[in-house]
């Protein structure tokens, strides 16, 4: 238990390099020159370098387990990537620290997700993967208000460098206390390295979950995260107090939501159904809000936060894939599905953006919020139709 206690610690900070630029944007601004564009780019490294090591990460946790696999990602990438961001004299170095740190913070959780599946019974998988990503994303709310404070009382570089120690310290937190579940060998060489990986694309089975992974997070992430501050402002005149108010209460329900997610399988003795009505709930909600775009600030904040919980099934569809996985190929088949998880999220950034600018129109405020509604609601169905075709696999 104290390995998953420092595995925890660790995906904590995770969860907190991936929001917390947003707080720095003024001072950065004000101190490098950096422009919003460049910030945009560098948070976006994060979010690619992430993604693109998952497989890596895969092949590293099969072969060498996950305390040295994390450890030494999260202290080379993490510390360092956050001392380096501490001393950037330039946007170009901000990008490159970010890159360093999303490298550095790609194996926290699967590092966690590869001793559920190894040392617990499978049953067990779905409630501890969402309660770890519940607790995780904590993270995401001290990146917020907690972290503006101590840049306001200590400055960001002074920040910034506690937190590459910090980082340092949960490494070595790593090493000390994560004890690796014991290995499968396979004798006759085949699937080894990167080639495991065309194992698992091969499964049928995968194929029918895969969207709905890549896409169940989307309209959470994307609201939280990119879309909320935009449109309270614009169709609401929301000031910043009331836009951090509603944002927080989505962010508190995201980390509800996977908490509530966690036991329901062994409750009802049922994966897929379970994401399918949580899905469907998302896909009811955000269908409501492109016909209503324009409503009351207090309606508009409680439809986001049953987007935020109904939208939290990441650890019921990882469990669900789990259950198809062969046991030498655990490594990559969680972080393979993480990768689309991840991969969904910022490819729908990137989409939505264009959505929203082709249906902006100066005479309606709402016109581009509608249409983003309408993209999210329709690409989660599209998934949710595929999904109703997988198998379940039951705990």
């Amino acid at each position: 238990m104290a390995g998953i206690a420092a595995l925890a610690l660790a995906y904590f900070l995770s969860q907190f390099y991936r929001s917390f630029l947003a707080v720095l944007t003024p001072a950065l601004e004000a101190d490098l020159g950096a422009t919003k564009a460049q910030l945009s780019f560098a948070s976006g490294a994060w979010f690619i370098a992430f993604a693109l090591m998952q497989f890596a990460v895969g092949v590293s946790l099969d072969r060498f387990g996950p305390r040295r696999t994390a450890a030494v990602l999260l202290a080379a990438g993490g510390g360092g990537g956050a001392l380096l961001f501490a001393a950037a004299k330039t946007p170009a170095m901000i990008t490159f620290a970010m890159t360093l740190i999303g490298a550095g913070c790609a194996p926290v959780l699967m590092a966690s997700l590869f001793i559920f599946a190894k040392t617990f019974r499978p049953a067990r998988f779905a409630v501890l993967t969402s309660w770890f990503v519940a607790l995780g994303s904590l993270g995401n709310v001290s990146g917020a208000a907690p972290f503006a404070a101590a840049v306001e009382s200590f400055g960001w570089r002074g920040v910034m460098a506690g937190l590459g120690v910090a980082t340092l310290l949960s490494a070595l937190a790593l090493v000390a206390l994560v004890r690796d579940p014991e290995r499968e060998t396979v004798t006759d060489g085949r699937n080894s390295g990167f080639a495991g990986f065309g194992e698992l694309l091969r499964m049928k089975v995968l194929w029918l979950i895969i969207p709905l992974t890549a896409l169940n997070y989307a309209p959470a992430a994307g609201i939280r995260g990119l879309w909320a501050g935009p449109y309270l402002f614009d169709v609401y005149g929301a000031d910043a107090l009331a836009i951090g108010q509603t944002t927080l209460y989505m962010a508190l329900a995201m980390v509800a939501g996977s908490f509530l997610y966690g036991p329901l399988d062994t409750v009802f003795g049922t994966r897929k159904w379970v994401v399918v009505i949580g899905n469907a709930v998302s896909v009811a909600t955000v269908s409501y809000l492109a016909l209503n775009p324009v409503g009351s600030l207090f309606a508009v904040t409680v439809l986001f936060v049953v987007i935020g919980v109904s939208g939290s099934s990441y650890g019921m569809l990882m469990a669900h894939a789990r259950g198809f996985l062969p046991p030498h190929l655990i490594g990559r088949g969680v972080t393979l599905m993480n990768f689309f998880s991840i991969g969904g999220v910022g490819v729908m950034q990137f989409a939505t953006g264009g959505v929203v600018t082709a249906a902006t129109d100066a005479a309606d405020s709402a016109a581009g919020y509608q249409a983003l509604f309408v993209f999210y609601a329709a690409t989660l169905a599209a998934a949710l139709a595929i999904y109703l075709f997988s198998r379940d696999a039951k705990p």
